[in-house]
């Protein structure tokens, strides 16, 4: 089999770039076991492969014919080579230690991934990979920016956002009708956040919902008395809020 097809129902655009494809292979800044979602041909795999900070590699595949091709063209990847879907997979048999995702990952499911990195959060200590640069600056805004938003919180409470660089359409087969930026999220030294961390989720969801609103009507849904909440962030909009004062307020929901 000499190329894969690539699927609009997958989201498949295929990296054609080997500088960048490198590039994002050697992005890893310590040395770990890695799974790389949505290999494709494996132009991204074969620098994975070559990375000494890789001290294993395994790669998740829901297209076929992608893992006929990868059989094929990587042996040396054997029972490493899942055919599985990512977003259902059990990610806690994968590896015996913290582990790291990486990829050119399918923009169709781009969110899921990073909600699914936010639930294994104690499991995937860095992710590093090719996203929509729309959603890349959503994950690596700040609070303030227009898109700050519910992953932006979620993850920065428990990563480090880095955005690396921006790339063209022209790298891609075929190009996609937009640009793509690569980012790296490092896991930061937050173990537990203090408060209820599934209601912390409830809050932010439910603040962004709304993100128009001020946050004494935004969370009406979820507080029956949103006076309780000090003037000064009951007067915010979502988008204003760190993640400090999520936690500050789900703290005061959970003491009503």
């Amino acid at each position: 089999m000499d190329k894969v097809r690539a699927k609009k129902t997958l989201g498949q655009h295929f990296l054609k770039d080997e500088t960048i494809a490198r590039k994002i292979a050697f992005s890893l800044t310590e040395k770990t076991s890695v799974l790389e979602i949505g290999p494709g041909m494996g132009v991204l795999t074969r620098y994975l492969l070559d990375n000494p900070s890789v001290q294993r590699l395994k790669v998740v595949e829901i297209d076929r014919e992608s893992v006929d091709y990868l059989r094929e063209h990587y042996p040396i990847l054997g029972k490493d080579l899942i055919s599985e879907d990512f977003l259902k997979m059990n990610l806690d048999t994968l590896f015996d230690s913290p582990f790291a995702i990486m990829g050119n990952f399918p923009y169709n499911i781009s969110n899921q991934i990073l909600f699914r990195l936010f639930e294994n959060r104690n499991k995937v200590i860095q992710l590093v990979g090719m996203f929509q640069k729309e959603v890349a600056e959503r994950v690596c805004s700040q609070s303030g920016s227009r898109t700050y938003g519910i992953l932006s919180v979620l993850l920065s409470a428990f990563y480090d956002a880095e955005y690396l660089f921006t790339v063209d359409e022209h790298v891609f087969a075929p190009p996609p009708k937009v640009k793509s930026a690569v980012i790296r999220l490092v896991r930061n030294g937050v173990r537990a956040l203090d408060c209820d961390e599934d209601l912390f989720v409830r809050v932010v969801k439910t603040a962004f919902n709304q993100r128009r609103k001020m946050i004494r009507s935004s969370l009406k849904p979820i507080m029956a008395d949103t006076a309780i909440i000090e003037e000064n962030l009951s007067s915010k909009r979502a988008e204003q809020l760190s993640v400090e004062q999520f936690v500050h307020i789900t703290k005061m929901i959970s003491n009503v």
